[in-house]
């Protein structure tokens, strides 16, 4: 494992309750994983990035932690945990888990505490509580919409029985925000890393990195309609018209305040006091991409998650505008550029890159969206695009499933559905259940291998049978093949740690760059484009001559 691992690393993100599930009771858990590490080493990553496993109600998917330093029983034990990331150590695997400073479960011992207390109390100045506008208080303190959907505020009862304070939840109610300008809280965290480091992990990816601290006096703010749920300015699926950019003076006063960079740095000096490069990973929905690199600077994280790139278009002129912002934003502060294209808050690639209606990230689709794609031809597209990513020097993270071919789950019953954001929004907005749906193993397999039962917390599709990795494994033309050889290919070249220049002379729907000794042509066009001479290294479809079809990315040698 070389020094600086990060900068070039391929990064699986695990969603635990979706990956595997050991015990059959229909949840994934820590036992899950350790029993299937060794796909992911024959897949050829270097790291995994666990979301929450920590004790939580599971109002958001293990969102809401009432325990940060303890696993909850729905994954298994902290002995559970230390065998996991002892397997993964053996098999050459770093582990980094997520970590949720924003905001604690209402379960949490701190707020129950808070509720217990009176106004003005220490144990309320852990969290946001403030009292209400108008002469009784009865108005929330200001008009934030929660990123689920509805207000943002929620007002609780007092010991008395009597209506009083209100808490700010950016999230679900059940979600308290905790306040940052408080040293408690600041001890608290700290402490909470040195946890999880003492145990092993190679370093956090931080959920909500651009919130926590809030504009002073909490003024009123109107997002504007177009944009993210988390604040990114941009929609997934179809080109924006410039206007809709954010610029640095554009921020919600509850996301990107400067205040946030302090946290980090402490959080730097203490994890550059361990061993073995452990890393900060910022997920950070913030415009435009020299403001995020903020986050990356030499003395705070050392990653942040290019949600950027993740929502552009397949649109080659696109695609060359953030691939070069990108690049020069994060070498401006030292910093290697990440790429990224699914996750378990963004519609699967497979599926989003073909979507031909806006799509803001967070309202997910359903069976009554318009712009829906056949799978065929957004699995190409996907394919051609991956392909295209794991090209460019930097790291790459990849979402549990891609690897899969694994299209959004359209059409999950409504009475299975669980994300808060479909409660919130009384099923106006889909929300993130289709990209969480357990994985298929074994396509005979009862719940497709994920379980040795049938039970699944989230329903699976037939589809997924055909989609199963035993079904992909030893077909070289498979999506579990293409990543596999890409991996392989990116790993041998070492593209991660390459430099890209542009090659000249092609249409302007071709994406064509030399990183090292590696040409990559993308075509994302209608009309073939005919290759240069070279050895073909990797092609994310089958063509015939020299001719690379519409929606393909190939590999050469140079």
């Amino acid at each position: 494992m070389t020094s600086e691992w990060w900068r070039t690393a391929a990064i699986y993100q695990i969603y635990p309750r979706s990956f595997a599930d050991a015990n059959g009771d229909g949840m994934g858990d820590l036992a899950g994983i350790t029993s299937r590490l060794g796909a992911l080493q024959e897949l050829g990553i270097d790291a995994i990035w666990l979301s929450p496993f920590y004790t939580s109600p599971q109002r958001d998917a293990g969102y809401d932690v009432a325990d940060y330093c303890d696993v909850d029983p729905l994954f298994g034990t902290l002995a559970d945990f230390d065998a996991m990331v002892a397997e993964a150590h053996a098999r050459g695997i770093r582990v980094i888990v997520d970590l949720v400073p924003n905001h604690s479960s209402d379960a949490h011992e701190w707020f129950q505490a808070a509720l217990a207390a009176a106004p003005g109390s220490a144990e309320r100045a852990r969290y946001l509580f403030r009292d209400g506008r108008g002469a009784d208080g009865s108005e929330a303190p200001n008009n934030w919409e929660s990123v689920f959907g509805g207000p943002a505020w929620s007002r609780v009862v007092e010991a008395d029985g009597t209506p009083g304070q209100w808490y700010l939840h950016l999230f679900d109610s059940s979600q308290p925000d905790f306040d940052w300008t408080n040293d408690e809280v600041r001890e608290e965290f700290r402490r909470i890393l040195r946890f999880w480091l003492d145990r092993g992990v190679d370093g956090f990816r931080v959920d909500v990195a651009h919130g926590m601290i809030k504009a002073e006096g909490l003024p009123d703010f109107t997002p504007p309609a177009e944009g993210g749920s988390m604040g990114g300015a941009a929609t997934s699926g179809v080109p924006l018209e410039p206007e809709i950019s954010a610029e640095p003076g554009d921020s919600a006063p509850y996301w990107g305040q400067d205040g946030v960079h302090e946290i980090y740095r402490d959080w730097r000096k203490l994890l550059d006091e361990y061993p073995d490069d452990r890393v900060l990973a910022a997920e950070a929905w913030v415009d435009p991409l020299p403001r995020l690199a903020k986050w990356v600077r030499p003395d705070e994280m050392h990653q942040a998650f290019n949600f950027a790139y993740l929502e552009t278009p397949w649109n080659a002129d696109a695609l060359r505008h953030v691939i070069d912002d990108s690049l020069a934003a994060f070498a401006a502060v030292g910093a290697p550029s990440t790429w990224v294209l699914s996750n378990h808050d963004v519609v699967r690639h497979a599926t989003r890159l073909s979507v031909t209606e806006a799509n803001p990230q967070g309202h997910g689709l359903g069976p009554r969206s318009k712009g829906l794609p056949e799978y065929a031809p957004g699995l190409r597209r996907a394919r051609a695009a991956t392909a295209l990513m794991l090209a460019l020097p930097g790291s790459v993270y990849l979402y549990q499933g891609e690897e899969l071919g694994l299209p959004e789950v359209i059409d999950v019953p409504d009475d299975a559905r669980q994300d808060p954001t479909w409660f919130r929004t009384n099923g106006e907005r889909y929300g993130r259940d289709g990209c969480r749906v357990p994985l298929p193993w074994e396509s005979t397999a009862p719940s497709y291998g994920f379980g040795p039962t049938d039970a699944s917390w989230l329903p699976q599709p037939e589809q997924w049978a055909e989609l199963a990795r035993d079904a992909q494994q030893g077909d070289p033309a498979s999506t579990l093949s293409l990543y596999r050889d890409a991996l392989a290919v990116r790993r041998t070249h070492d593209l991660g740690a390459g430099t890209l220049e542009w090659l000249p002379g092609y249409p302007e729907s071709i994406v064509a760059f030399r990183n090292g000794d590696v040409v990559v042509i993308a075509n994302t066009g209608d009309s073939p484009v005919e290759l240069p001479a070279g050895e073909v290294l990797l092609s994310s479809e089958p063509f015939e001559a020299r001719a690379l079809p519409a929606d393909t990315t190939v590999w050469l040698a140079a």
